[in-house]
């Protein structure tokens, strides 16, 4: 799938690009199929005629007025086009639809690049709302090639800057490189490793590739003491980056590129990586047809000198403003890296935090026991962490696990920590280990060697408490030592109760009745809901009988410990009657400060490095952004209000992170990046140099002269831009006298600034809410004024292809590369809007990739032979109702599409500009019948749905502007389509009409195979009908007319809602039908009826109630009783009212039909003969 590439990226020339036909190339998956939407939307909408026929007037408003067009005509195509893609791809030779689509991306993009057409300028006077559009994406990490998922999020941001630009607004869509941190050079690490352990090129053993896989999250009961803090209750999805896939060597990886060895020794300096592959991502976004500047792209890292001047200064902005402090803080960390482990050096784990516990010291009673006897004459605990420290008034036993592995580990001179190793590991780095960050282990145990230990428990009421057998506990979460409180922990107390009912379970774990009988539940809180045993009350109340019963149990917790936090009280110790929100910490601190806990901290759940460890907690002297920090939070707080962010889970999200969101530590010791200018000793974290360049992109052009890595110095020199230098142009700071850039420079850097700022739209997946986005909020109201801050975030779901996870190690993953050679850029953005608009989980669909190759080549074969054949179509405005309909439909398009792009619902606006707007000209080709379509109408057909699509589909759209419809300029800056006001009573109309149809089809149908049971041995042309009598009613009277009368005086408008059954009931009794002596036999009629149009108005709005349909409904079937004809195969047609007298009469022998199904408004009925 990938050429190799033997030069140095830098020295390519552009022939040298990836459009050549790759070698050994396979047919691409099925080209056509089941589960295209097209295909899903016409067996809908099979589905729904029977019932559309039943009630046609229910579901008029609510279908197209192509509906019927749609099922005759794109049913029939879409089969036509089924066979032409099975045959193509059976025979395994075709893709000329998809190079046809790759030339014209190719032509297109040679066009746009020869007059510049995304160069984006500020001008002198500043932008008025809606004359200019800055958005922007986080800039992709470098250590591999871009893929769909990249793709996804940036399709967002490519479709909104594509309408605003087709608007008229100024549009500036830049793009960077993100290569800051750890992994690019963990990375060349391996290869330096792997080299010299299998030599070169390395020969790697012959065993089974094992599978490198995400770890699995643990269920919440691994928590230390099965104990869940009242705020952790809320689950947190996030998403591993860049992962590794299913090779095991660094080497594999890079073969999987399509390196040759030769290529891959050259990765082992990390800033070749830098030189290779952003040149790629280049190629392929302008591939894809990127509409961006770039003049303005740069990598990060000090190897460009701007930028790293430009990081530098917000570091030294944000210290001087009391942002950035040194101090010791628990952290995420790798022992193998020896630093700090920020969610973008992670494997797996991003978004994980240090969970703090209180490290309970419970201290064994000598004499020790033989297997401890080498302790002797040192303090030794059982250590148990906990989150809640105000219930150790309660304790009864400990919880140890039989089979769990432990160890004696040395804190200090005079204290032992019995504990499993992993915890003992957190310790050490925590300053807890007599040997800093390794942890001395003095003894080996199991959980057997410590059943029976005795202890002395600090707050417990019980002078001695024992350690017991737990079999649930798990080693990976806190300490593997567990204290129990029966009376405020279902678990603790389940188990409790179990071992007191079963002597022979004791005998069997060889606990002995005096460490477990003597205790009782000790009740230490009390709650409203529960009273002071609430784990006992939970329990009895759910039925708990066994402490296997894990789901239960954890509904039984999140209860009681939100209840106890919130709502109780504390009955015991020297808080006695303080809430127990309140008493918490108090009680903690009072346990620290007596010695007889620690603070403990470890990652809530498990992360692993880019360098394969599994990380720690650490208490580390670094440097700290302090997020959270009161004032500051405020601030953020207030840009987030006035942001718009699209959907209320974004909001919430970003709530949430704010509520929860602490210091973040920013310094790094290893990877590449900037230097921490006052303390060179440390590197910039990977997510701090990422929060402000947004407005480096305003000025990096006129810096850099349009190269990427800063080399190009002939304007300013790196070491020119002072602080005061960016102050003047970022902060309203006063001019930097002092500095000899030149004045015409810094003055139009200052203008671009001024003009793009702030930035209105930033596209992002939804993970980077809990870090990059709000870091982002954070900094820009640190440094910039209000009318600076950012104005938008549009953030989406992940990218699974077809309704499966994108993984590399089950081979369900492309590349932007790969997809563009697969499908073509057009078809794949195509796919990309269809995918999915909102905060779930999208689906790239290659069939709908494969499809939208077939539909676009059509449809530029189509305007072909309509240009072509022009001559012979009618001219001037739209006369017959198949004109204004159709014109009416491109209006009503244009209406709908402009709502959806303006809301960012890009796949509603692929629906309403392309797809809808398609069905509705198959419609009007197949109404026209013998009069002919209109040459003018389908002019203006192929203008609208060329620009609509223009920003999903730009380079079909381009080349449609320019050679088939011969337009002047670009379409992409043609401007957003006009039109007149949609007449919505048309729609009404058409949709009756159509609707109408297939009613009568149906009852032709019916009618006609009744009639051949009755004469069998009749011809078929004899019994087939010529004539149709259609009967309208356009108006509602009698019990009717009271009916809805009734229902309309009933409904709220305002709640969109009918007044209760039985208010209704009184009116239609207290009203002249309810007078009326056969009333009883009238409200049977009623009855269903009041319900049918109750259900009608919530389907259809309130229009449901109207006594006649707002148009004439005898004269829509007059003027179009051809299409009639044609449709139902008829020589005449008749158009009566169901009221005249003398017309019943023409139903002759078949009056009874006329009978059994009255008309009503909407509904005509239809008798053949």
């Amino acid at each position: 799938m990938f050429v190799n590439r033997r030069q140095p990226p830098r020295t390519w020339k552009k022939e040298d690009g990836w459009r050549h036909p790759p070698r050994n190339r396979q047919p691409p998956v099925s080209r056509f199929g089941k589960h295209h939407l097209s295909n899903i939307w016409y067996k809908q909408l099979l589905w729904w005629h029977p019932r559309i026929t039943k009630h046609p007037s229910v579901f008029g408003g609510l279908l197209t007025s192509g509906i019927l067009a749609f099922c005759t005509f794109a049913g029939q195509e879409l089969a036509t086009a089924d066979k032409e893609m099975a045959s193509n791809t059976e025979s395994g030779k075709s893709f000329a639809r998809r190079d046809q689509l790759l030339e014209i991306e190719a032509q297109v993009q040679k066009w746009w690049e020869e007059k510049e057409v995304f160069r984006a300028d500020s001008l002198e006077t500043l932008p008025k709302l809606g004359e200019k559009f800055f958005g922007n994406f986080p800039f992709p990490y470098m250590n591999g090639y871009l893929h769909l998922g990249h793709a996804f999020s940036l399709s967002k941001l490519e479709f909104a800057a594509g309408y605003h630009r087709l608007r008229g607004a100024n549009v500036l869509l830049p793009f960077g490189f993100h290569c800051t941190g750890m992994p690019i050079k963990a990375s060349a690490d391996k290869l330096c490793r792997e080299i010299q352990k299998f030599g070169y090129p390395p020969v790697f053993p012959t065993i089974a590739e094992e599978k490198i896989t995400d770890p699995e999250p643990q269920p919440e009961e691994a928590n230390a003491g099965n104990e869940v803090a009242p705020d952790k209750f809320k689950g947190k999805k996030s998403k591993a980056t860049a992962k590794t896939g299913g090779d095991k060597y660094q080497w594999e990886i890079m073969r999987s590129y399509g390196l040759s060895d030769e290529d891959i020794s050259k990765f082992q300096d990390p800033y070749y990586w830098l030189s290779y592959f952003p040149p790629l991502a280049v190629e392929d976004l302008k591939a894809f047809g990127l509409g961006c500047d770039w003049r303005r792209t740069f990598i990060t890292t000090d190897m460009n000198p701007f930028f790293d001047s430009f990081v530098q200064w917000q570091l030294r902005k944000l210290k001087k403003l009391g942002k950035i402090v040194k101090d010791l803080r628990y952290t995420v960390y790798s022992p193998l890296d020896g630093q700090p482990c920020a969610d973008h050096d992670r494997a797996s784990g991003e978004g994980v935090i240090p969970q703090e516990y209180t490290l309970i010291k419970m201290e064994v009673i000598p004499p020790l026991p033989p297997k401890l006897r080498a302790l002797e004459g040192r303090k030794v605990y059982l250590v148990a962490a906990t989150l809640r420290p105000e219930t150790m008034y309660g304790q009864t036993n400990a919880w140890v696990l039989p089979e769990g592995k432990y160890g004696a580990f040395e804190i200090n001179e005079t204290d032992i920590f019995i504990s499993t190793e992993r915890a003992a590991l957190n310790l050490a780095y925590q300053k807890l280990s007599r040997v800093p960050e390794k942890p001395t282990c003095l003894v080996e145990l199991t959980g057997k060697d410590l059943i029976g230990l005795p202890l002395r428990a600090p707050l417990a009421f019980n002078e001695t408490i024992y350690s017991l057998p737990m079999l649930s506990i798990l080693t990976d979460k806190g300490t593997g030592i567990v204290t129990s409180v029966p009376s405020d922990s279902p678990d603790d107390f389940m188990s409790l109760y179990e071992l007191k009912a079963k002597p022979a379970f004791r005998a069997k774990l060889g606990v002995k009745d005096e460490w477990i009988l003597p205790f009782e539940i000790i009740p230490i809180i009390n709650t409203p809901e529960f009273g002071d045993k609430a784990a006992e009350k939970v329990c009895l109340d759910m039925k708990i009988k066994s402490p296997n019963e894990r789901q239960k149990l954890d509904e039984a917790k999140k209860k009681i410990y939100k209840g106890g936090f919130y709502e109780g009280t504390m009955l015991v110790g020297e808080y006695a009657g303080m809430r127990v929100q309140d008493a918490k910490n108090l009680i903690k601190n009072r346990l620290i400060e007596q010695g007889e806990a620690v603070i403990y901290s470890e990652p809530e759940k498990k992360v692993i490095s880019r360098s394969g460890d599994e990380c720690v907690v650490a208490l580390t002297d670094q440097w700290y952004v302090t997020y959270g920090e009161s004032n500051w939070k405020e601030a953020a707080e207030e840009c987030l209000a006035s942001m718009n962010l699209f959907c209320d889970e974004t909001r919430h999200g970003f709530e949430h992170t704010l509520s929860w969101l602490n210091q973040w530590a920013c310094s790094r010791n290893f990877g590449l990046g900037t230097r921490i200018p006052w303390d060179e000793q440390f590197l910039v974290e990977s997510l701090s140099d990422s929060t402000l360049y947004m407005a480096y992109y305003t000025v990096c052009h006129l810096l850099q002269r349009g190269d990427m890595y800063g080399s190009d110095t002939l304007s300013v020199k790196p070491e020119q831009l002072t602080d005061e230098v960016w102050d003047f142009l970022f902060c309203g700071g006063p001019f930097p006298k002092s500095s000899d850039i030149s004045l015409p420079l810094l003055n139009k850097m200052k203008q671009e600034f001024e003009y793009w700022y702030p930035f209105d739209l930033r596209v992002s997946g939804k993970d980077l809410i809990q870090n990059h986005l709000t870091f982002c909020i954070y900094n820009h109201t640190a440094i910039f004024p209000k009318h600076h801050w950012p104005q938008g975030f549009r953030c989406n779901g992940h990218i699974m292809l077809n309704a499966e996870k994108m993984s590399k190690s089950t081979g369900n993953f492309r590349t932007l590369r790969q997809a563009i050679e697969e499908f073509s850029a057009d078809a794949t953005r195509f796919s990309l809007a269809d995918a999915g608009d909102g905060m779930d989980d999208a689906n790239f669909v290659f069939e709908t990739a494969n499809a939208a190759i077939l539909r676009l080549t059509k449809e530029i074969a189509w305007m072909q032979e309509v240009i072509a054949s022009e001559s012979s179509f009618r001219s001037g405005p739209p006369t017959t109702f198949a004109d204004r309909v159709f014109a009416n439909e491109i209006n009503i398009a244009v209406k709908m599409t402009e709502k959806n792009y303006g809301e960012y619902l890009f796949r509603a606006a692929l629906k309403s500009g392309f797809y809808d707007l398609q069905a509705a000209r198959d419609e009007y080709r197949f109404s026209c019948g013998s009069g002919g379509m209109n040459r003018d109408l389908l002019w203006r057909f192929m203008d609208v749905q060329t620009r609509l699509i223009t920003p999903i589909c730009p380079h079909y759209a381009e080349y449609v502007w320019k050679e088939l419809l011969k337009k002047e300029g670009f379409v992409i800056k043609a401007g957003f389509p006009g039109c007149d006001l949609p007449d919505l009573t048309l729609k009404r109309a058409n949709t009756y009409l159509q609707d109408s149809i297939v009613s009568m089809r149906k009852l032709l149908q019916k009618q006609v195979s009744g009639s051949k049971k009755a004469k069998v041995n009749a011809s078929s042309q004899q019994s087939k009908p010529t004539v149709g009598l259609i009967f309208v009613n356009e108006q509602y009277d009698g019990w009717k007319r009271e009916c809805l009368n009734i229902l309309r005086s009933n409904f709220d408008t305002a709640t969109h809602s009918f007044a209760p059954d039985q208010e209704i009931m009184e009116a239609l009794k207290e009203s002249e039908i309810g007078q009326e002596a056969n009333f009883k036999q009238t409200q049977k009629l009623c009855m269903p009826f009041l319900r049918f149009k109750k259900e009608e108005v919530m389907a259809v709005g309130v229009q449901a109630l109207d006594l006649r349909l707002p148009f004439g409904e005898i004269e829509v079937l007059e003027e179009n009783s051809e299409l009639v004809k044609r449709q139902l195969g008829l020589e005449r047609v008749e158009i009566l009212s169901a009221t005249d007298p003398d017309a019943a009469s023409r139903a002759g022998p078949n009056i009874s039909i006329l009978r059994q199904n009255p008309p009503s408004p909407g509904n005509p009925t239809a008798i053949f003969e």
